[in-house]
């Protein structure tokens, strides 16, 4: 009984494969009659209707990622090529290279005809470039275009997964490239529009001379920002942090604005109050920003004429109609036209906090309030270490003693390590210009001791005085 269900099963084997190869054979047959025999326009119908028919008897799906949906540029197609050019090992034998002059990096991807294996939660997709010349829809049989297409192929078990999970997860890889590798562009507007330069500023926040714990408090509310879009929409707040900056001038305020835009990779918008004119091209220039842009209006306490709401009296001044308001700027920053965009940082500098309306102060429109200060132990260390790349000297403990001691701006600090290329004689100088402070910090003691010795003085001969008169008049003698 065992031998003969073992020959049955030999048997069937035996059938199983001779049909199979039957079946290969007679696909390649048709393969061939086909490429051979057939126009193109019939060719590429053929070949579809086969590989539908095989792909009954395949676990294995295939998405197919045009690189345009009739006159429409596909976005999924274009975050998969930023996408897979992560991906690209230089070891594939036939890849692409080009650069842009928007782009800071040469950029490598696939070449027609090339493909690679992505790994995504445990999951293999197999990508392939894929590209042919068709008539031009526009031209004759004469004109062709050359029309891109990826064919993602898969395991069937992991088509929620592809859709639910690694598109979006695509698209949203693609944006940090893309937002990684341009170069930033710094706006400034004339009446109602914006102009742009390239952003060159070379500031980060970690060369930013700033005291550790608060550079460290400024990266996680930012980082925490940009990770939120979710939950703002879910408190029903527009999606945007205000930093107010102040402190003395030279305190590093317009170089963390750099650093910041750096960091989150933003553009800048330098807006000039005195250039607007009007609540009206305000709002113009608001809706003009783009999403993920740094807002900045620099000295706002400087630029134009902001009356304080708490002002009374007839020198309260009247705004025309053609002037900006406090209310508009306001409105500007945290009414209805801040929603207009989102992903967006609004910083706001002074050099006098108190000169401020307490109406642009508060949460919900200046979030966090960053004093700029003098520069202490920490920034100095981090200006020695970019301008003369060291980390440790004979001469740093006297420096930042004297430094607990005097106020000096990172800018000053700078200034003298700009000096030489000598770093002994640039800190040397540091040392001298300290000093010098000190000496005047002492001086301006002294003096206002003598002064208010002085003033005790003629304080008490005026008493002295007054008790002689009194004296006087009693005794009926006088001086």
């Amino acid at each position: 009984m065992v031998h003969k269900d073992y020959r049955q099963a030999i048997e069937f084997t035996k059938k199983y494969f001779t049909t199979i190869a039957s079946i290969t054979a007679s696909t390649m047959l048709a393969r061939t009659l086909i490429n051979e025999c057939l126009p193109s326009e019939l060719r590429s119908l053929a070949s579809s209707s086969m590989a539908k028919l095989f792909s009954r008897f395949s676990t294995e799906h295939t998405i197919i990622i045009q690189q345009t949906e009739g006159l429409t540029p596909n976005e999924l197609y274009d975050a998969a090529s930023t996408y897979l050019r992560t991906k690209i090992s230089l070891s594939m034998k036939r890849l692409r290279a080009s650069k842009s002059e928007d782009k800071n990096n040469i950029i490598v991807s696939l070449d027609d005809g090339e493909g690679l294996t992505d790994i995504f939660q445990g999951a293999e997709y197999k990508w392939k470039l894929v590209s042919e010349e068709r008539e031009s829809p526009r031209g004759g049989a004469d004109i062709t275009v050359k029309v891109k297409w990826y064919e993602l192929t898969f395991h069937n078990k992991y088509k929620d997964i592809i859709l639910n999970a690694y598109f979006p997860h695509i698209l949203e890889r693609s944006k940090d490239i893309k937002a990684a590798d341009r170069k930033l562009k710094l706006y400034m507007n004339q009446y109602d529009s914006w102009s742009c330069i390239d952003l060159n500023h070379p500031t980060t926040l970690e060369t930013l001379a700033l005291e550790a714990a608060l550079k460290q408090t400024i990266i996680e509310d930012l980082a925490r920002f940009v990770k939120r879009k979710q939950y703002y929409k879910k408190i029903g707040k527009a999606w945007k942090r205000g930093y107010l900056l102040f402190g003395p001038p030279g305190t590093g305020k317009s170089s963390l604005v750099a650093a910041i835009a750096n960091y989150l990779r933003f553009d800048i918008y330098d807006l000039d109050l005195k250039e607007v004119g009007s609540n009206t091209r305000l709002k113009r220039l608001l809706v003009a920003m783009k999403n993920k842009s740094v807002l900045v209006i620099e000295d706002i306490d400087c630029s134009i004429d902001l009356q304080n709401r708490d002002e009374e009296g007839e020198d309260k001044k009247k705004p025309n109609k053609d002037d900006v308001t406090l209310s508009g700027l306001l409105n500007f920053i945290d009414g209805l036209w801040s929603t207009s965009g989102e992903e967006r940082i609004i910083v706001l500098t002074t050099n006098y906090k108190d000169r401020l309306d307490p109406a642009l102060l508060r949460p919900g429109r200046m979030d966090m309030h960053i004093q700029m200060g003098y520069c202490g132990p920490n920034s100095f260390k981090v200006l020695a270490s970019n301008y003369h790349d060291i980390d440790e000297h004979p001469l740093f403990e006297e420096i930042e003693e004297l430094l607990k001691e005097v106020q000096v701006t990172p800018a000053e600090v700078a200034e003298e390590l700009l000096r030489s290329d000598d770093v002994d004689i640039c800190l040397g100088c540091l040392i001298q210009l300290l000093n010098r402070k000190k000496k005047e910090v002492q001086g301006n003691k002294e003096s206002a001791k003598d002064s208010q010795d002085n003033k005790e003085k003629d304080t008490d001969d005026k008493q002295i005085d007054e008790e002689k008169q009194q004296v006087g008049a009693k005794t009926g003698v006088s001086d």
